[in-house]
C-alpha cells in the first residue's frame, strides 16, 4: 500500500481548501459594500459560483479517493481516533456537498437566477419567500458549523503530526519527504 494519497487527491484537497476559503471571504466580505450595490452583488454571485464549484469538485475528490484508496496511518491510532477521523471526514463531505445545493435551493425559491460561470442553472424549486428564509437560515448556521469543522480538522492534522508523531499529515503533503 502506498505511503501517501495519489496526486490528483492530494492536489483536489488543497485546491478545495483554497476554494473554500474563497466562498467564506466572498459572504463575509460582502458586508464591506451597502446592499444593492453592485460590488456587493458580484461578491455574492462569486459565493454562489465558488459554492456551486465545490458540489461539482466534491464528487470527483470522492472518486478519486475511492480509487486511489486510503494510505494507512502509521503507527496506528487508537481506535476511537480512527472514529472521530471518519466522522470529521463524513461531516466535511455532507458541508462541501450540502451548503451548495441549500445555497442553490435559496437561489430559487427566492426566484434569483442561479449564475455560474456564465450559465445560469435550473431551478430546484418554486418561489417560496418564507422557504427560502428558512433554508437560509440552516445555511448560515451550517456555514458556521463549516469553519469548526475545518478548523477541528486542520488542528487534528497538526496534532498528529506534532504530537502523536504518525504520518496523517504528510500523506496529505504537497510535498514528498525527503528522506525518512
Amino acid at each position: 500500500m502506498k505511503d501517501r494519497f495519489g496526486s490528483p487527491t492530494i492536489f483536489l484537497h488543497w485546491f478545495m481548501l483554497a476554494l473554500l476559503a474563497a466562498v467564506y471571504a466572498c459572504i463575509e466580505l460582502r458586508v464591506l459594500w451597502p446592499k444593492g450595490s453592485d460590488p456587493r452583488d458580484l461578491i455574492k454571485t462569486w459565493h454562489f459560483m465558488l459554492g456551486l464549484s465545490v458540489f461539482a469538485l466534491v464528487w470527483i475528490r470522492l472518486l478519486a479517493r475511492v480509487r486511489g484508496g486510503t494510505p494507512p496511518i502509521v503507527p496506528k491510532p487508537a481506535a476511537w481516533q480512527t472514529g472521530v477521523g471518519h466522522a470529521m471526514h463524513a461531516a466535511l463531505y455532507l458541508l462541501m456537498i450540502c451548503m451548495p445545493v441549500a445555497g442553490w435551493l435559496i437561489l430559487s425559491a427566492a426566484g434569483k437566477p442561479i449564475p455560474f460561470f456564465g450559465l445560469e442553472l435550473p431551478p430546484l424549486v418554486g418561489t417560496d419567500k418564507a422557504l427560502a428564509e428558512q433554508i437560509e437560515e440552516i445555511h448560515a448556521t451550517a456555514g458556521t458549523i463549516g469553519y469548526w469543522l475545518i478548523g477541528l480538522h486542520a488542528a487534528a492534522s497538526l496534532f498528529h503530526h506534532y504530537v502523536q508523531h504518525d504520518n496523517t499529515l504528510m500523506r496529505m503533503s504537497l510535498w514528498r519527504r525527503s528522506g525518512g
